[in-house]
């Protein structure tokens, strides 16, 4: 699993499509030296399998098959040579969690509508993110919840029907891929999966599972 605390960012070095699907080659600098063969790490939120490794090559990198699923569900099928990465490498069991629980399996794409500084004249300054998800997500989007996008832990500040709102701070925006976005631009999303998992036993027994007795027995 992740947690969706963003460790580097990566350049897009090749997409080579063929008939058994696409292999994308990514730079990782910091990261390609941790990397064996097999090993799984998270692309802008999608869980991949890393291949060909070359932490010797200028610049490190890896490669990853891309499954036509992968294609059909995720940006990454609009990936091109220079696009810019979210990486995270798996959360070795007993570390701290950070973000939240992330499983790198995206549940659809999301479209950017805006991404627009809240104070612009300032040397520094915290961002609003404004996207539209499916509407079948939405009943798992909640202020103040958690939600992944591209990769990233972050946090809801609102919802609207089908248009969430998040907070960036001055950090998220300049050491991700966020600052490279522009307006119309697919996002992967995959949504808290603690809520998945309550609807599921909801529909099951007809007994609400996240009550505050429950919150409060798991840490939360």
């Amino acid at each position: 699993m992740f947690t969706g605390l963003i460790e580097s960012t990566g350049t897009v070095l090749a997409s080579a499509k063929s008939e058994g699907g696409t292999r994308i080659t990514v730079s990782a600098p910091t990261l390609a030296a941790r990397l064996n063969t097999g090993d799984s790490i998270a692309v802008s939120g999608v869980c991949l399998t890393a291949l060909d490794i070359e932490p010797n090559a200028f610049p490190p990198r890896f490669s990853a098959d891309l499954a036509a699923e992968t294609l059909a569900r995720t940006s990454l099928a609009y990936l091109a040579e220079g696009a810019i990465v979210n990486l995270e490498l798996p959360t070795p069991a007993g570390s701290p969690l950070g973000g939240h629980v992330v499983q790198g399996h995206v549940d659809g794409t999301a479209t950017l509508v805006a991404l627009e500084p809240i104070t612009p004249d300032a040397p520094q300054t915290d961002w609003r993110l404004r996207l539209t998800i499916p509407r079948e997500l939405t009943r798992y989007v909640v202020p103040q919840g958690s939600i992944t996008i591209e990769g990233i832990s972050l946090t809801v500040a609102a919802i609207h029907g089908q248009e969430v709102e998040v907070a960036i701070i001055p950090h998220t925006y300049t050491a991700t891929s966020l600052h490279h976005l522009t307006p119309g631009r697919p996002l992967n999303i995959e949504v808290d999966v603690l809520g998945k998992y309550a609807e599921r036993r909801e529909a099951a027994t007809g007994q609400h599972i996240l009550t505050e007795q429950y919150l409060i027995a798991n840490g939360y």
